[in-house]
């Protein structure tokens, strides 16, 4: 009698593996902040902004409130008479306006040219390269103050004392600015880049605006920020070339609160508004700056 033999039994086939999520070798842990790191940053924000809430209570009140004990902490509604009373002693409006020509000219030239001198220290080869780049460097060791009176005789020849572009042409290149850009080109302007544009017979001007601008921009961003902040900041010599007729900012308010005792709430109130416009310019270009930076930090 014969037997079938019995088939194989069938096992059910193994479960699919899911798919898990590995992490690459060296990556970094991203954790969230800890408390510890949420009151730094609270701490560090309060700091940054009490200088300015501080300017505004001063501004709001006289000088025998500021010398009382407590001092105030809380603003007055005497802040717009003050205001008024600023803008009577001095041209504080026509020195805003003034600080915006001068601090946005020199802005622009002193980015401009330095990204095009950068771009030539970095990555063009012509005779001299290297003792240029020494000597725009050296610059930078001179005190400001050593070449104050032969630029003053030279704006007096120029017949141009109490004009704006005074303080304009003197500081529309900076050594800082040509060694920055310099810099950040060397290693983040790739050398293929500007070959391919060769190859394409893109002139050298047109290999600046269509390939070295847009990798520069980031750089340029900051050191536009860094520029305008110190234009307008800048007082020596604008005391020098200007007169209270047609100031700056800083000239204007250097006229504020005379007298035997200064007034101080007034060289406040006048303080608080010469500080506006900087607030509005970070405020409206703020994360045009912050992607600059972020796109120049991230890479894809």
């Amino acid at each position: 009698m014969t037997t079938l033999a019995s088939a194989p039994e069938q096992t059910a086939p193994a479960p699919a593996a899911t798919p898990t999520r590995t992490r690459r070798r060296g990556a970094r842990k991203v954790t969230s902040a800890g408390p510890l790191t949420h009151v730094l940053l609270v701490l560090t924000a309060f700091l940054s902004v009490f200088p300015l809430y501080w300017t505004a209570v001063a501004a709001s009140k006289t000088n025998a409130e500021l010398a009382g004990t407590p001092p105030p902490f809380l603003p007055d509604a005497d802040l717009f008479t003050n205001i008024g009373r600023a803008m009577e002693e001095a041209p504080i409006g026509l020195a805003i306006v003034n600080s915006v020509i001068v601090a946005g000219c020199i802005t622009v030239g002193t980015v401009l040219c330095s990204t095009l001198a950068g771009f030539a220290f970095a990555k063009l080869r012509f005779r001299g390269n290297k003792t240029l780049l020494g000597l725009v460097i050296g610059t930078m060791m001179v005190p400001t103050q050593l070449a104050i009176i032969p630029l003053f005789i030279l704006i007096a020849q120029l017949q141009w004392v109490d004009h704006l572009q005074a303080v304009v042409l003197p500081t529309l290149v900076s050594a800082f600015g040509v060694f920055f850009m310099r810099q950040f080109l060397s290693q983040a302007l790739p050398d293929e880049l500007l070959e391919a544009a060769r190859v394409d017979g893109a002139s050298t001007m047109r290999t600046f605006w269509s390939v070295v601008v847009p990798v520069a921009r980031p750089a340029m961003a900051v050191l536009a920020m860094l520029t305008f902040l110190t234009a307008w900041n800048d007082f020596f010599w604008p005391i020098i070339a200007l007169t209270s007729e047609n100031p700056t900012v800083q000239v204007a308010l250097a006229g504020l609160g005379g007298g035997y005792v200064p007034d101080t709430a007034v060289i406040m109130a006048g303080t608080l508004v010469g500080t506006l416009p900087v607030l509005v310019v970070f405020v409206v270009l703020g994360k045009q700056i912050v992607g600059g930076i972020m796109q120049g930090a991230v890479k894809g």
